[in-house]
């Protein structure tokens, strides 16, 4: 399906996707105000799994019962959630919550690279590796020149959520090879599952026993980010792959990013330097030249050549 022959419908879905992952960033902000980063994280896994496997029964889906299947489920627990949502949220108590969403949208970059080492038909061609480049000038760009000439906490915090970006990626790449041929509500509860297993007792072990929070804004961030920013969020990103196909789930990338700026910027009155934003026009430049519909339609408007 291109991009042209979206139905509204499919729009108005990606949007809201868009919308729901975005404010996300905020909330997770907010809750770093009262709650530590392994709890925020046990917090989100947990409730988002009691959910999925609610959906999943009330939908009768099969279960799967082969230990080797609970096992994959493990690593992909440890790769799409325990790594990528415990640093990202460690960086975000040091960085913005829209230079966040800036570097999570890089997540493509390394997905095309990771899955490159292990496809034979991931290969990385000639308009894939100028769209990484540009890309990746684009994070560089938006880390800023400061960040190279000394090393700080804020650095430190920029490393750790592209670190959960390359995590992102191989968890894709893992997903492809294990976990194919499942139902995709059925694997997110199943990797739910594995990161709450690992994730309760890790929470317990580095912040101690989980206290009730005081503030009613945290228990809505809370809230927000483990049941509407993950549960209902995987659940309405496999509606919108149906719909759009995979191909248009990078727009969905790059509508992310504008929201946590614009959420930012009104609820916690956060500026990003100008940095940030020619990052980020470098990082959409590269991930479209990925996409690769751009060149197709720029050659589509100069017509067939004339001999």
């Amino acid at each position: 399906m291109t991009q042209q022959s979206l139905s509204t419908r499919a729009w108005a879905e990606m949007a809201l996707l868009a919308l729901i992952w975005g404010a996300s960033f905020l909330a997770i902000k907010l809750a770093l105000e009262e709650v530590p980063v392994f709890t925020l994280v046990a917090h989100r896994v947990y409730w988002a799994t009691l959910l999925l496997w609610i959906y999943v029964l009330w939908r009768g889906l099969d279960i799967p019962r082969s230990p080797k299947i609970w096992g994959a489920f493990l690593i992909m627990g440890i790769l799409n959630n325990i790594i990528p949502f415990t640093l990202m949220a460690w960086g975000q108590q040091f960085i913005e919550t829209g230079l966040t969403s800036i570097f999570n949208a890089a997540t493509a970059i390394f997905g095309v690279l990771v899955a490159a080492m292990f496809f034979r038909d991931e290969r990385l061609t000639v308009r894939r590796g100028i769209g990484v480049c540009i890309a990746f000038a684009g994070v560089a760009v938006a880390i800023g020149l400061d960040s190279f000439a000394s090393f700080d906490i804020r650095s430190l915090a920029q490393l750790a959520v592209i670190g959960g970006t390359v995590s992102y990626a191989f968890a894709a790449a893992w997903a492809r090879g294990y976990l194919s041929g499942l139902a995709p509500q059925v694997a997110a509860a199943g990797m739910l599952t594995g990161a709450t297993v690992i994730m309760l007792p890790l929470a317990w072990v580095i912040d101690g026993a989980p206290e009730m929070p005081q503030l009613p804004v945290t228990f809505a961030a809370i809230g927000y980010f483990a049941i509407l920013g993950t549960a209902i969020a995987y659940l309405l990103y496999y509606r919108v792959l149906s719909m759009a196909g995979s191909g248009n789930a990078m727009i969905v990338t790059l509508l992310i990013p504008p929201v946590a700026i614009i959420l930012g910027a009104v609820v916690l009155g956060e500026r990003l330097a100008p940095e940030a934003f020619a990052g980020f026009t470098l990082l959409a430049l590269g991930l479209m030249i990925l996409d690769g519909r751009m060149l197709q339609m720029f050659r589509k408007s100069r017509g067939p050549e004339k001999s």
